[in-house]
């Protein structure tokens, strides 16, 4: 990893630089599974002939010049080094049985159990705490699970964020409808004229509103997050981590949301959206789980600090492939997000499960009306170009620290895609274990959303129920957003 520098190498980016130091270290980790039995030699064709393999950051090196800088280095690729297979099935506890235990079971039979999704979710726990990706080679693998039919990718966060490499992974996938076709990106918003509007004194003081608003609730989220990283940190509950929590063993469990679920109980409030209605679900699903495990401990109202991850390029969705690379474009690669604090309240259930979802969005719509964003990753980029990653690294850890959780939602293909040839029936995603209990990632795929909850298993021993939790207080609210309408 250490070396000289050379005229070719290219410096990290800051977002690059916070993501290899040790206490902020993050690898991506992407588990699709397939419907059909995994073709080897398909797959690394597929991959040689990807973007992935041309694009400079998955083929660099990380190497620290004689003064300490990291610098991304242009290397040879070898796919068996990237490409790596399984062919023993995994157990319960995630570990891979040998020769004897594998008899006596077949692909088909195995695919049918309950266990299944147990073990390869217990897998990529295990690899979130214990195994780093090496650094004499560049920063991502496949692994091919063969007796689970499973590709579990496996990216350091310094590559790039979830919209990049989501990006990355459909430039490599087609329509399960169509072979040749990518796979369909969100849709592209038509911007309203604004013609008559610019000439209405209305319009104008609707202008000037918005911007004093944005201006105070900027004022206000800045001075919270300051306050988050010296000050104030969460009230201890059940579900809070401690010292070294990032190191503690994991157990990964998944939600399964519907999203026309998450549609019908939009209807029950105007202008409410999908994360609206996940953070709705998030509190009211760790109220239920708190209820759970300590009953009558918590007061009303006590607070549970999330740490939320926001696309800060100019268009939300997946990236159109031709922009991937292009250095100056507002949707270029990279890590393009910044982070904002999103308070959940603990609130024992009652007769109106639509008022986690009424809260969640009246915070939501401050959030979107403030540049606190903006601010948190002009924040760590100017701390790192002043002080080094070494304060950066502490400034964010502590942030991590002194909060609950962590969590984030994607929209990924809006319909069946195949990778390699093989109809693909689920993409969850999620990342390396952080200074914290629980962090929860969501993404869509065609009419589905899969969360995946990872956790101390030390903290929170039963994350299935949890998951549970959450499934449950979506359904809630659907039957009481269809009871209002």
């Amino acid at each position: 990893m250490a070396g000289p520098g050379t005229l070719s190498d290219e410096p990290l980016s800051p977002a690059g630089r916070l993501f290899i130091q040790p206490k902020t270290e993050v690898v991506i980790h992407c588990i699709l599974r397939g419907k059909n039995a995994i073709d080897i030699d398909a797959v690394k064709a597929n991959v040689k002939s990807s973007l992935m393999w041309k694009h400079p950051r998955f083929c660099s090196l990380l190497v620290r010049d004689e003064n300490g800088f990291e610098h991304w280095r242009r290397t040879q690729l070898d796919i068996d080094q990237h490409v790596i297979v399984f062919n023993n099935r995994l157990d319960k506890s995630g570990k891979f049985m040998d020769g004897s235990e594998n008899q006596g079971f077949s692909i088909e039979q195995e695919e049918d159990s309950d266990d299944d999704e147990m073990a390869v979710n217990q897998y990529v726990a295990d690899l979130s705490v214990s195994t780093p990706l090496n650094t004499d080679k560049p920063f991502w693998e496949i692994h091919l699970l063969m007796a689970h039919k499973c590709f579990v990718f496996r990216i350091h966060h310094a590559l790039g964020d979830g919209i990049s490499l989501m990006s990355m992974l459909m430039a490599s996938c087609r329509k399960a409808s169509d072979e040749n076709a990518l796979p369909m990106m969100v849709p592209e918003k038509t911007g309203e004229s604004m013609g008559d509007k610019r000439r209405s004194l209305f319009w104008l003081l609707g202008a000037l509103w918005r911007f004093l608003k944005m201006a105070l609730f900027t004022l206000v989220f800045l001075i919270e997050f300051l306050a988050r990283i010296y000050l104030a940190r969460d009230r201890k509950t059940v579900i809070s981590g401690g010292d070294g929590v990032e190191l503690w063993p994991r157990k990964l469990a998944t939600a399964r949301f519907l999203l026309k679920d998450m549609k019908e109980v939009k209807k029950a409030i105007p202008n409410t959206t999908i994360n609206d209605v996940l953070f709705g679900v998030v509190s009211s699903g760790l109220s239920r789980y708190l209820d759970h495990r300590t009953p009558n401990a918590l007061h009303e109202g006590l607070r549970m600090t999330g740490v939320a991850m926001v696309n800060l390029r100019s268009k939300p969705g997946l990236l159109k492939i031709s922009k991937l690379t292009k250095d100056n474009s507002e949707a270029r690669w990279g890590n393009r997000f910044g982070v904002i604090l999103l308070p959940v309240f603990y609130d024992k259930a009652g007769n109106d499960p639509l008022k986690y979802l009424k809260r969640a969005k009246t915070m939501v719509d401050r959030k979107k009306n403030s540049l606190e964003a903006y601010f948190s990753y002009r924040i760590g980029d100017l701390v790192m170009t002043l002080l080094g990653s070494k304060y950066a690294c502490l400034l964010n850890h502590r942030l991590l620290c002194n909060t609950t959780f962590t969590i984030s939602n994607m929209i990924g293909p809006l319909e069946e895609i195949t990778l390699a040839g093989n109809p693909i029936s689920s993409i969850k995603v999620n990342t390396s274990s952080l200074p914290q209990a629980i962090t929860m990632h969501m993404l869509s795929y065609a009419d589905k959303a899969e969360m995946q909850i990872l956790v101390a298993k030390d903290i929170i021993p039963d994350p299935e129920f949890l998951a549970k939790c959450f499934e449950d207080a979506l359904l809630e609210m659907k039957m009481a957003a269809i009871g209002g309408q």
